[in-house]
């Protein structure tokens, strides 16, 4: 497949030659001004040997402090974090049911569920929502990372290569572990304010100057003692969002008013984390923590016209929404999560034994809408039903250093991991999903259900479990002098879908202090989620924007099998990766190529479509003789069978200095990512006529060319006694939103995103901020007039920065 040709614009060949002119002359600057002490961090990511630090490990880590994630106007983590780390991508679908509201993040291009989300080292659970529409991410269940407040973080480990032979399934892209903040006294609050201040204008006059999305954050956080020697650290954020719309005016009504409602949604969100630890006898120690959020979204669904089933009585006089009408998707989200554990030493190994459970449950109802097949009585409100999957896992590892006659010790570290999963959907109110007895009327089929959002069933309730367990076994020392490896190996076993092996090899040569080259090789594999294996509904599909009653079944299921479903099994990877390190007084510079390679990916088929009216023989006749059993003239499933290779490369390159006009600290990063699809299922010989592509030609290209093919990052951070600012530009490469045919796919065009910050600290507390994000206005470009003839959507969600233009802010932050 193609991909859109790298073509930056002057601003950011400018501003990308003077970075690199500025990093490459960092060792001759840093021998003429005063320098700053190098920060060395240390990390517990990708390796378990103790006091190993970032630019001496054997995989490519990445550490974002909360000084880092707070120095923009978003409040939200993912948003944050994306901001920072290039390799990471958090776009901001629209119109997409749940997924608007919980939005999946992309790491090195990779599908949202095949990154590891880690807190304090313990796996996090995954979301219960499936993102079954045309998104990035389709056909996943991921962490929410928006569910934990950045005012808990003290920082973010990025591992930035394979590593389910360390920590087992989903790690094929990468780890991300959450490190929550540890203090026992002192605490800090801010009060963020800002809304979009943007000048934009449609195809048909819509937009132009908007001030819209308000959105009110107000943090906090606490450290307590417990004891002399323990601490208890309190965490506690509100955030309070008004939607946003980018909608053009609609010709197709006069006179043209906006009737869509693309953007974020309006949401509310407060969120608490409690995190301690607490010394004990004989250098042991205990430790947890808690956390809670719950969120409230209205996203906006698609506009129903006036003459949307026309025929229906709710149409008559009296008739419910005259003018047509917007239905809203609200999602109510509870998310907890607690763990508990305790580490210290015995018969000279290093123990951690923790348990985690977390919780995650998603109610949904539609407002301002109706079910037309009730007729002049159906209600505008609905319940729609629920979503909920939680998570029990128990660890325990242990970890020892031998001498066996190397260079230096070999650590030696092995441990276990037990975890059960369940997986319930719930049905929603009968009006919600229901045909009423209005069906026909006049010769004109009616829909069924709640329009926007269509309630599950109870044939689509669902209450499944599983549990697995897994071991491993991880060596890593200096075997000669300057020479590093290491070693892993893990063995899983599913309830479900069996066993798998993974393992890793990496190493790392330092040639002097202030050279390495380090590679890794690995296995890798991610296991079908419950989610995947068991989500079912029935609602309407627009296709080509003809309805359609479309179930998605799981592929085990009587209507799965009979469209060629069979059981999922495990996707399985193997990555490759060969990097260096470079290090000299304040600067660093690190370069890591990769390749990653997929089996087996688990995909949400295309929908295949039956008629009645079809001839015999067709595979339109063979699919609707296949599902009227089942109530529905098309349907979907889960299955493996996508195979896929990226290749890329990260660098990132610091360099910090104190100087006469003050510390100064610079960081430019890039990410360079080539997606292909190699391999790609279709319907088994015999299941129709003449067989078809279950992922086709959009599907193929959301993959390959839904994320950007390159990002950068340049960011200058700046401090002078009380003043201080942050200056980013982000160039985003050509991103392809494919549409049904070659002729309607949209370009979205290279993207430079400027972000500024300045910050007055009145006193050794208090400090005031103000600043933009995105302050030139950056939109990606529009669709064509002739793909977006109601106005709609203007934009594609496939936008990796959005479509909301500049965001406007200022922040009050005390800390004692």
């Amino acid at each position: 497949m193609r991909r859109s040709a790298f073509r930056p614009t002057a601003s950011t060949l400018l501003i990308t030659s003077s970075a690199f002119a500025l990093l490459t002359a960092a060792p001759a600057l840093a021998q003429q001004q005063p320098q700053a002490d190098a920060v060395d961090d240390i990390v517990v990511t990708g390796t378990r040997v103790q006091n190993r630090s970032r630019l001496d490990s054997v995989a490519p880590v990445d550490v974002v402090t909360a000084e880092t994630l707070q120095q923009r106007g978003s409040t939200e983590l993912a948003t944050q974090l994306a901001a920072t780390v290039p390799a990471l991508n958090f776009p901001r679908p629209s119109a997409t049911d749940g997924t608007d509201s919980i939005r999946p993040a992309t790491l090195r291009g990779q599908g949202p569920d095949q990154t590891l989300v880690l807190v304090n080292g313990v796996r996090r659970h995954a979301t219960a929502l499936v993102n079954t529409n045309g998104s990035v991410g389709r056909g996943s269940a991921a962490v929410d990372l928006n569910a934990i407040p950045s005012t808990a973080i003290e920082r973010i480990e990025v591992l930035r290569d394979g590593a389910a032979a360390q920590y087992g399934s989903d790690a094929i892209a990468g780890v991300l572990n959450l490190r929550l903040r540890k203090a026992s006294s002192g605490g800090g609050a801010s009060v963020t304010y800002g809304g979009y201040r943007t000048d934009y204008t449609g195809f048909y006059g819509g937009g132009q100057d908007l001030k819209d999305g308000e959105a009110l954050t107000v943090a906090g956080w606490q450290g307590f003692g417990l004891g002399s020697d323990g601490f208890l650290t309190a965490s506690v954020e509100y955030r309070d969002r008004e939607r946003t719309n980018r909608s053009d005016l609609d010709p197709r009504f006069n006179p043209s008013q906006v009737r869509g409602a693309q953007g974020d949604p309006e949401s509310e969100d407060l969120a608490v984390y409690l995190n301690a630890g607490k010394p004990l006898a004989a250098g042991w120690e205990a430790y947890g923590w808690v956390g809670y959020q719950t969120r409230d979204a209205s996203a906006a669904a698609f506009y129903r016209t006036p003459t949307d089933n026309a025929q229906n009585p709710a149409y008559a006089s009296g008739r419910v929404y005259p003018d047509g009408y917007l239905p809203y998707i609200l999602t109510d989200t509870t998310d907890w999560t607690t763990a508990a554990g305790l580490k210290g030493q015995a018969g000279g190994f290093d123990i951690d034994i923790n348990l985690g459970y977390g919780k995650n449950e998603i109610d949904f109802s539609v407002e301002n809408t109706l079910n037309p097949s009730l007729g002049p009585t159906s209600p505008t409100k609905f319940y729609a039903g629920s979503l909920a999957y939680d998570q029990l896992v128990l660890g325990i590892d242990a970890s020892r250093a031998y001498d066996v006659g190397l260079y230096a010790p070999l650590n030696v570290a092995f441990g276990l991991e037990a975890r059960r999963e369940s997986y319930q959907i719930g049905a929603g109110e009968p009006n919600s999903y229901q045909r009423g007895t209005f069906l026909n009327v006049g010769g004109v089929d009616l829909s069924w259900g709640s329009r926007g959002f269509t309630g599950f069933t109870p044939a689509n309730e669902v209450d499944e479990d599983r549990n697995n367990i897994g071991a491993y076994v991880d060596l890593e020392g200096e075997l000669f002098e300057r020479f590093t490896a290491s070693a892993a190996v893990r063995y899983e076993n599913y309830s479900d879908f069996g066993d798998n092996v993974s393992g890793k090899l990496a190493a790392r040569y330092d040639f002097t202090p202030s050279f390495a080259l380090r590679g890794a090789l690995s296995t890798g594999f991610r296991a079908p989620s419950l989610q995947q294996q068991y989500f079912t509904q029935t609602a309407i599909l627009y296709i080509n924007n003809v309805p359609y009653e479309t179930g998605t079944f799981p592929s085990v299921s009587p209507v799965g099998v009979a469209l060629g479903g069979t059981p999922l099994k495990a996707e399985t990877s193997t990555n490759y990766s060969l990097g260096l390190v470079y290090r000299r007084g304040p600067f660093e510079l690190t370069a890591d190529a990769y390749r990653i390679d997929i089996e087996d990916r688990i995909i949400l088929s295309e929908t295949l479509t039956g008629s009645a009216t079809a001839a015999p023989g067709t595979n339109a006749r063979a699919i609707f003789d296949l599902l009227q059993p089942y109530g529905a003239t098309a349907a979907r499933f889960f299955i493996n069978g996508v195979d896929t290779e990226t290749t890329g490369l990260d660098v990132v390159a610091r360099y910090r200095v104190l100087a006469d006009v003050g510390s100064l600290d610079f960081t430019l990063a890039a990410n360079v990512n080539d997606f292909d699809v190699t391999k790609t299922p279709q319907t088994r010989s015999g299941i129709l006529p003449t067989p078809v592509s279950l992922f086709a030609r959009q599907a193929t290209l959301r993959f390959e060319e839904g994320t950007p093919p390159w990002k950068t990052v340049f960011q200058t951070d700046w401090t002078r006694a009380r003043l201080g600012g942050t200056f980013r530009v982000t160039g985003y490469g050509d991103v392809l939103a494919p549409g049904a045919t070659e002729a309607t796919d949209l370009e979205l065009g290279v993207g430079v995103v400027v972000d500024v910050e300045a910050r007055y600290a009145l006193n050794d507390r208090l400090t005031l901020a103000v600043g933009a994000d995105n302050v030139l206005d950056e939109y990606p470009r529009q669709a064509q007039r002739a793909n977006n003839t109601s106005g709609a959507f203007p934009f594609s969600n496939f936008s990796p920065y959005g479509f909301n233009g500049r965001f406007v802010y200022g922040r009050i932050a005390l800390n004692w």
